[in-house]
């Protein structure tokens, strides 16, 4: 065994265990030739849309937010400018360049057809693609993989974390990989197990290729490891100051594991031969209690969410501009700050979508306004878009899933929610 392979074994978690789930490779290709990448990203706990992006230009948003709402830009902190009505959270300065650079698009006051406020049964009805909670086995993604059409190498796609999530699981296989818990084995260990198992034809195949999948996930760790740039790209010339500060620290809850995630998607993307879709999730949205403003617990997370994507671009190099990353979560949160100055479940919120690939710039919102008569339930901000009409526009659009597909496999009982168009770059 060469002196890279020992290195990839010994990175690999529980010997593999950290799994390749062999699949049929779609290759989603543009008019132009060029292929299509798409990373969903799930922000489990329902983010804050009102914080992440305030609509400060709204007279009822500061008599709901208090001593939380965010002031307009160029006030002390005061919210990132968008176009004069919205804004982004301070936090978000990567978003905020990205939508100068016209890679940004934001969309608000939408939600899924789910209208209770369970987290389990909201992130469900997000991942299933259905009305309704628990009605369907498999995920919306994973059926619009089945569906796409393309060559077949290998893998569809790759889901990023412990477990496949539920938008992942379906008719395409797909790849899987999991930063490893485990302490490596030495090399006497190594050379045993690899000799055990060129035994087996199945075990050394799966062996093989999840060697393969833990080397191009290293890959797009290892230059951040060593301390050596993974792009020409300055970072600093990409974050703001809260973003910096959450891209140095790693030993913040989640964000070194995150980190680890976010450089492996990268390092799967950028594979001519790789996968071209990605899926992973992030957690600690649940804001019920000191959610704070321009600073505090919300900024934090977002600050860390943003140094992400700092990253992903950085990593992902020329395959950026082939791109598409939507950012997801289950629900909004209540229009007014609690008892223990958080926020709790609600309906509508914001959603993202960036990379090279999306003709972004703009803000996409039907606003309904934040005054008694016109909040959900009396409570939350009302939702006004669909996001299975985003869903549907992106899937369409950039991996050229068929029309009837969307309607019939992918979305069922979604005809009402008309996709969106022109989301994607031509």
């Amino acid at each position: 065994m060469s002196r890279m392979r020992r290195r990839e074994f010994l990175n690999l978690s529980a010997l593999a265990a950290g799994g390749v789930l062999l699949s049929s490779r779609l290759a989603f290709a543009r008019a132009d030739g060029r292929r299509s990448r798409f990373v969903l990203v799930i922000l489990r706990g329902a983010l804050d849309g009102l914080a992440a992006v305030p609509p400060y230009g709204d007279r009822d948003y500061a008599l709901l937010r208090r001593e939380f709402a965010l002031r307009a830009p160029g006030e002390p902190g005061g919210a990132l400018p968008l176009d004069g009505f919205f804004g982004l959270h301070p936090s978000l300065g990567f978003l905020q360049q990205c939508y100068t650079a016209r890679e940004l698009i934001v969309l608000h006051a939408l939600a899924s057809p789910y209208r209770e406020r369970s987290h389990f049964d909201g992130q469900d009805v997000l991942e299933n693609g259905s009305p309704r909670a628990h009605a369907l086995q498999s995920g919306w993604l994973n059926r619009a993989l089945a569906a796409a059409p393309g060559s077949a190498p290998r893998e569809a796609g790759v889901a990023l974390g412990q477990n496949v999530p539920l938008v992942m699981r379906g008719p395409a296989a797909v790849t899987s990989w999991s930063p490893s818990r485990l302490t490596a084995p030495d090399d006497d260990t190594l050379a045993r197990i690899t000799d055990l198992y060129a035994a087996d034809e199945l075990l050394a195949t799966r062996l093989a290729d999840a060697l393969a999948a833990n080397a191009i996930a290293e890959d797009g760790s290892g230059a951040l490891a060593s301390g050596a740039p993974a792009a020409q790209m300055p970072a600093s010339a990409q974050m703001s100051p809260a973003t910096a500060t959450a891209a140095a620290s790693p030993a913040a809850p989640g964000n070194a594991r995150y980190a680890q995630v976010v450089h492996a998607a990268a390092g799967f993307l950028r594979q001519e031969d790789g996968p071209r879709v990605a899926v992973f999730d992030t957690s600690g949205w649940d804001t019920h209690a000191n959610e704070g403003a321009a600073q505090g617990q919300l900024a934090g997370r977002l600050a860390a969410l943003d140094a992400g994507l700092v990253t992903l671009k950085q990593e992902l190099g020329a395959a950026w501009n082939d791109t598409a990353v939507l950012l997801v979560t289950e629900f909004g949160r209540t229009a007014a700050i609690n008892g223990t100055r958080g926020t709790d479940h609600g309906t509508a919120t914001a959603a993202f979508l960036l990379g090279g690939a999306v003709a972004g710039g703009r803000v996409i919102a039907d606003w309904p306004g934040l005054s008694a008569r016109a909040l959900y339930e009396g409570r939350d901000l009302a939702p006004t878009l669909d996001l299975r009409s985003l869903l549907k526009g992106v899937l369409a659009e950039h991996l050229s899933v068929p029309a009837r597909a969307l309607e019939d496999a992918v979305f069922p009982d979604s005809t009402a929610a008309k996709p969106l168009r022109g989301l994607v770059r031509a």
